[in-house]
């Protein structure tokens, strides 16, 4: 009989539902939530990309780390998102997207501490806890497989208000929850369009998800605040077709590195042609990079489509600042790219004697990581 019948019965019984995503470890709390009668009742679905290329179809993207906090918070607002499409009668405030990586004992020396993460994300909050073995080798990979799925399922049974008791902080286990703002909620429940730090609507549009922000975004908004005259706001868009959705840890943490002049605003806005509609008449600052991909017959349906919805471009009067930047080996600018002839007229260029930086916000990650 499992120990933790009556914890996951009661969980079976509340009326939350939730989504869990395992990867490095943590399958057995998927096995005790499921042999318990009644799991239908609170496991929408269970999904494990064990190998990294399978972590990567998942989150659309390499991540910096395979097992680390950053991404199992990515990879449980993509279980909510999915979570909210498989039961769309359940009330989103009762369903739950849960995520678990983990670095365990193996079959071959690992470089670095034996540690796991777990991250809940809901409609009002996120919560993560990051727990680090005391001594590396010391645990079997079966009993640190058991220390996962206590916690796991302890976790989930606090998101479920299944018990009164709960997990603490300790020397090993570090906890945080971060409750959502009100406006915050509204847009990821697509009741506005739009999250902004002032009343002024935005004019001169930098996108991206500065992350972090560093030199070479300061020095691009300088040049583009004193080329248009036009004040700047930075936008972040916190569910984007090509990327998992924004926790609202990374939102806190994003949102905290703006100063308290720099303006910022949240949109679900995507695609470019989706930024157009919500702020026309505006100037957008990109990099080379992201034109690139804004030309990119393979995010439409063909070319007439990219076509037609780059036209949208012309009928909200939108302008473009464009920088150059380095792909792989290559430095490529404004005059690197074939744009159609309807929408030329829409971009302008700071050539590389004036702008060039290499700083990247991937490369920085990966050194702080």
């Amino acid at each position: 009989m499992s120990q933790y019948l009556e914890i996951i019965k009661q969980i079976h019984s509340s009326p939350y539902r939730f989504v869990l995503v395992s990867s490095g470890g943590g399958t057995n709390a998927i096995s005790e939530f499921l042999k318990v009668p009644g799991a239908s009742k609170s496991v929408l679905e269970s999904y494990v990309p064990y190998a990294k290329e399978s972590l990567d179809y998942y989150l659309l993207k390499q991540p910096d780390h395979y097992c680390s906090l950053r991404t199992t918070l990515s990879m449980a607002a993509k279980a909510y998102s999915a979570a909210k499409k498989i039961d769309q009668n359940t009330n989103p405030k009762n369903l739950l997207g849960v995520a678990v990586t983990a670095s365990l004992a193996t079959n071959y020396s690992k470089k670095g501490e034996h540690k796991f993460f777990i991250a809940i994300q809901t409609y009002k909050y996120s919560s993560s806890f990051s727990f680090t073995f005391p001594k590396k080798g010391e645990l079997t990979r079966e009993e640190e497989e058991l220390i996962v799925t206590d916690h796991i399922i302890n976790a989930i049974a606090q998101s479920c208000k299944a018990q009164n008791q709960k997990l603490v902080e300790n020397s090993s286990l570090k906890i945080k929850t971060v409750k959502a703002e009100k406006n915050w909620v509204k847009l990821v429940a697509n009741k506005i369009d739009f999250v902004s730090s002032s009343n002024r609507i935005p004019e001169l549009i930098f996108p991206g998800s500065f992350n972090p922000l560093h030199s070479g975004h300061n020095s691009m908004s300088e040049l583009a605040e004193k080329k248009t005259g036009l004040g700047l706001a930075y936008e972040i868009c916190i569910q984007n077709a090509d990327k998992p959705p924004l926790s609202y840890h990374e939102i806190e943490t994003t949102l905290d590195q703006f100063s308290h002049g720099q303006e910022w605003v949240l949109t679900k806005a995507g695609k470019f042609s989706d930024k157009a509609a919500l702020f026309p008449n505006s100037v957008f600052i990109i990099g080379a990079d992201t034109l690139t991909r804004i030309l990119d017959e393979k995010f439409y349906l063909n070319r007439e489509d990219m076509l037609n919805q780059l036209d949208l471009f012309n009928s909200h009067n939108i302008n473009f600042l464009v920088f150059g930047r380095k792909i792989k080996s290559n430095f490529i600018d404004l005059d690197s790219v074939s744009i159609p002839q309807h929408i030329a007229q829409r971009f302008s260029g700071f050539g590389e004697e004036i702008f060039r930086d290499d700083i990247s916000s991937t490369l920085i990650r990966k050194e702080q990581g």
